[in-house]
């Protein structure tokens, strides 16, 4: 089996992960939160998402957040952008990344964004165009890479011609969903396969939630296809609005755990990477969402068995 010799992870907890909550998040909890995340060695945390607030009432202090971080020498700190309104206030606010999310399900964009995919790419194209003009990369999310909620199945062959278009339409690099985490180790690889016809495997990323557990199986399989991006969420925070049931993304203390076990470097301190999420656990008033984090705390405790 071989496998990449090192992992990035890109950590999306304090912006995929918090996003569906019912309690809003305070400005300053956000900004802890993403200021623990920086110290733990990770080189990128998705820390907002620049849209309506009326439809992500979450996201409403992303500028706050984005202008009260200590941005950290070599970390990249990619906000979301939905159009070019939302890409004015990302690089008001100082973003130094961002990214568009479409969809390989015709019927999840327009419950996600409100359009069709077709549009979507229009929509694209000018945020591309008017970042990259300012300096800015571009990253691409597929939801529904592997599954919808609404239509079921999704053909490897439809995310394939997505994420091809968004590769000609300027991002650097395209992240692809699991978004309700359906998925299974085989049915990642065709996917994979395919998209990579389109798009080099250094450019494509994974972002699978674990909704049925496979998470990390997932994972390890297009890690031997020779991907080495992977996003996941501390403490496995997160869900979808548009997606019920979906639960949170990978944990990203499973994940490193996983990653050390197999002598992957990922230069990410795993100690501080669970004190982040005990952090924002505590917040939110219940138990971590990484087993890893959870059986540290056992033993820490002296507990011999937890269930």
């Amino acid at each position: 089996m071989r496998l990449p010799k090192r992992i990035k992870i890109v950590e999306v907890g304090p912006r995929d992960g918090l996003q569906n909550e019912a309690v809003v998040v305070p400005t300053e909890v956000k900004i802890e939160l993403i200021d623990r995340l920086s110290a733990t060695g990770l080189a990128a945390i998705e820390g907002a998402s620049f849209v309506s607030p009326k439809w992500m009432p979450q996201m409403a202090n992303s500028t706050e957040v984005i202008q009260g971080i200590t941005q950290q020498p070599g970390v990249s700190y990619p906000v979301l952008v939905p159009n070019l309104q939302g890409l004015k206030a990302a690089i008001a606010a100082g973003a130094d990344e961002v990214a568009v999310f479409g969809a390989a399900s015709e019927s999840f964009s327009r419950k996600n964004i409100n359009c069709s995919i077709a549009v979507s790419f229009d929509r694209f194209g000018e945020v591309c165009t008017a970042a990259r003009k300012q300096g800015l990369r571009v990253r691409g999310y597929v939801s529904c890479a592997l599954g919808c909620p609404y239509e079921g199945q999704v053909e490897p062959e439809t995310v394939a011609w997505v994420a091809g278009r968004m590769m000609e339409l300027g991002c650097y690099e395209i992240s692809l969903g699991d978004t309700i985490g359906v998925g299974t180790p085989i049915k990642a690889r065709a996917m994979i396969d395919a998209v990579a016809k389109k798009v080099q495997i250094e450019r494509l990323a994974v972002h699978f939630h674990d909704t049925y557990g496979q998470a990390l199986a997932n994972i390890l399989a297009v890690m031997e296809r020779g991907i080495a991006v992977i996003d996941s969420s501390v403490a496995g925070l997160g869900g979808c609005p548009y997606a019920p049931g979906a639960s949170g993304n990978v944990a990203s203390e499973d994940l490193l755990y996983m990653l050390k076990g197999l002598g992957i470097e990922t230069g990410v301190d795993l100690q501080a990477l669970v004190d982040a999420g005990q952090f924002i656990s505590e917040f939110l008033k219940r138990p971590s969402g990484s087993r890893v984090a959870n059986a540290l705390a056992c033993q820490l405790e002296g507990i011999k068995s937890c269930i």
